[in-house]
């Protein structure tokens, strides 16, 4: 039987929540690396959204939604439990806090990004909003070690890799904004070995057809 097929980005955030979740999930795929200006026509191909992840099943299902790769991965496995499986009430909630990043927050800072990128008018604003969520997310974090509560789950995994470019948009600010629980729920999660395995970094699979068993 052949394994799935993952495109992704190195640096995206929602590639990094895909590989997060096969990582964590145990999952091995094989690991096509594409940059969006040399988009795989192979890729086009099989979702016409055109963006990653994807995440090509051996019987040619087509999984193009992050979250979505993340919670196949973890219906197959998921030793480190990050369904709270005890829990029937602890999945819909973790769905629900992810629902709001998703929507909320992610909007925000799309334009907090690009605001800083091009000197828009607009930076405190935007950078606001942010941090409101980002408050949210501190409070729930002053509680317990998790965002769930006192064991990591999905949506630990699933909210990381914004937060963390959310920290990287202006790096001054972040250093002094106070977020303490969460700049350290970020820092923990950053320097965590499976962190460093899910970015370790690919040839472009275009180059020369090269691709990878993820994980390693």
């Amino acid at each position: 039987m052949s394994l799935p097929i993952l495109y992704s980005l190195q640096n995206c955030p929602y590639a990094m929540r895909a590989r997060l979740g096969l990582l964590l999930a145990q999952q091995t795929v094989i690991l096509r690396a594409v940059l969006m200006k040399n988009k795989p026509e192979e890729m086009l191909a099989v979702s016409p959204k055109a963006t990653v992840p994807v995440l090509v099943l051996n019987n040619d299902t087509i999984i193009d939604e992050s979250l979505d790769i993340m919670i196949w991965a973890l219906h197959q496995h998921d030793p480190l439990n990050l369904l709270h499986s005890e829990n029937p009430s602890a999945y819909p909630a973790m769905l629900s806090l992810i629902s709001t990043h998703d929507t909320v927050f992610t909007a925000s800072l799309s334009q907090y990004k690009y605001a800083v990128r091009y000197h828009e008018g607009n930076e405190v604003e935007l950078r606001t909003q942010c941090a409101n969520y980002a408050t949210t997310l501190d409070a729930r974090l002053s509680k317990h070690k998790y965002l769930m509560g006192d064991n990591v789950s999905l949506a630990d995994y699933a909210i990381l890799p914004l937060i963390r470019q959310f920290a990287r948009v202006d790096r001054k600010w972040y250093r002094q904004a106070p977020f303490p629980h969460l700049k350290n729920w970020l820092n923990n999660h950053l320097q965590d070995q499976r962190f460093a395995k899910a970015m370790t970094k690919y040839p472009e699979w275009l180059e020369n057809r090269e691709e990878f068993l993820f994980p390693e």
